[in-house]
């Protein structure tokens, strides 16, 4: 006998749940593209773009995921030869890292592992010791969804300038953006990337790069860009489908304009709001069942915790036979461990993590961890008592 008929739930970090509201406007006949209501909605689309990243800058849409997105702002501003200083702090850190080596550049990676965030000095001292200024942009990621780490892109904004080095910082806010806080003018990030599946609660399939006069100008300076990925016809369309390099994604953006709504009647302060309460809830559930039990954070420093996602570990086989139970069992799916560690490691079974990003609220969350508490239960796993009710205490504002 099975509890999971019913309707599932996907916990994992992203595709992240789709508002029904946006689902609606998706399921019908596909629009004109050639005049009409998508030609008309275009400019709003970039207007609440701008708004959602901080940004008083341009925005570049590709009909592509977050992998898209990294070799789009790498071609636009780096030459084949440049050298970048990537500070990594998870899978996806040196998955930008492999992108750029592809694009013939060269990586210098600061590894910070993956329990622990960039360390501005060390990263400061780094850059400090640059001095022909070889190091042509810093590439970091804001959440790295492996590990669940978010980095404090002020801080490492003022280690470059502490420095006085002229790179461009790069800020990878795939899992991030319309989750964690984030702002792109006030923080001095000069290319901002984010894709449609996380926090912007749209299927995948398109992605963005938000981009300031500083990388224009490093755009200006190179003598040609692959046609598909210049942001140069997309930033200033005369028509729809140079917003695209080719036919618009129709439905997508449909889905993205109900989406961009939502946000916005919610607020984005409430949204950056209601992201941290449920992240604290699910933090005090799994402090309480690490009490007596094997299980843990992954990032011990609260400060350093994505608000979209969290890492988990349990001793293998626990964690492995958990996910089990919970997607076979209950009809929740968890997320696998990724990239948290080295190939034919026994040790990757014991990561998972859970996704809490977009389109959540209370019952989602303490839906999912009621039935880890259930799955714990019975497979046995060690643990402390009331997870539960200590989620449900922080979701009170008690």
């Amino acid at each position: 006998m099975s509890l999971s008929h019913g309707r599932t739930y996907l916990a994992i970090p992203g595709p992240s749940v789709m508002p029904d509201a946006v689902l609606e406007v998706m399921h019908r006949a596909a629009p004109n593209i050639y005049a009409g209501e998508l030609v008309r909605m275009m400019p709003g689309i970039v207007s609440s773009l701008r708004g959602i990243a901080g940004s008083s800058g341009d925005v570049a849409m590709y009909v592509c995921n977050g992998h898209g997105t990294w070799e789009a702002a790498l071609t636009n501003t780096l030459a084949p030869g440049d050298t970048v200083l990537i500070p990594a702090t998870g899978y996806f850190g040196h998955g930008w890292a492999t992108m750029a080596e592809a694009l013939g550049l060269k990586v210098e990676i600061m590894d910070f592992g993956t329990a622990a965030a960039v360390d501005p000095d060390r990263l400061e001292a780094a850059l400090r010791a640059d001095k022909s200024h070889a190091i042509k942009a810093v590439l970091a990621t804001h959440v790295d969804t492996s590990s669940s780490i978010r980095n404090d892109m002020p801080a490492i904004r003022a280690a470059m300038d502490a420095a006085g080095h002229p790179a461009l910082l790069m800020a990878d806010c795939i899992a991030s953006l319309a989750c964690d806080r984030f702002e792109m003018d006030a923080w001095g990030v000069d290319v901002t990337l984010a894709a449609s599946q996380k926090g912007l609660m749209t299927p995948p399939g398109m992605g963005f790069l938000w981009i300031n006069d500083k990388a224009r100008a490093a755009r200006a300076d190179l003598p040609r860009v692959s046609r598909y990925w210049d942001w140069t016809p997309r930033v200033a369309p005369e028509e729809l489908h140079q917003y695209f390099g080719g036919t618009a994604p129709t439905h997508h953006v449909l889905g993205l304009r109900k989406a961009l709504d939502m946000i916005e009647a919610e607020g984005l302060e409430a949204v950056w709001a209601r992201h941290e309460r449920l992240a604290r809830g699910i933090w005090a559930a799994c402090d309480a069942w690490a009490s007596e039990g094997a299980l843990a954070l992954n990032v011990t420093d609260p400060a350093c915790r994505s608000h979209a996602v969290t890492s988990l570990a349990l001793p293998p086989p626990y964690g492995t036979r958990l996910r089990n139970w919970c997607e076979r069992k209950a009809g929740v799916t968890l997320g696998i461990g990724l990239g948290m560690a080295a190939p034919g490691d026994p040790t990757s079974s014991a990561y998972f993590r859970i996704g809490h990003m977009g389109h959540v609220n209370a019952h989602m969350v303490l839906g999912v961890l009621g039935v880890m508490e259930a799955g714990m239960k019975a497979l046995g796993i060690p643990h402390g008592d009331s997870g539960v009710s200590a989620a449900a205490e922080v979701m009170s504002g008690a």
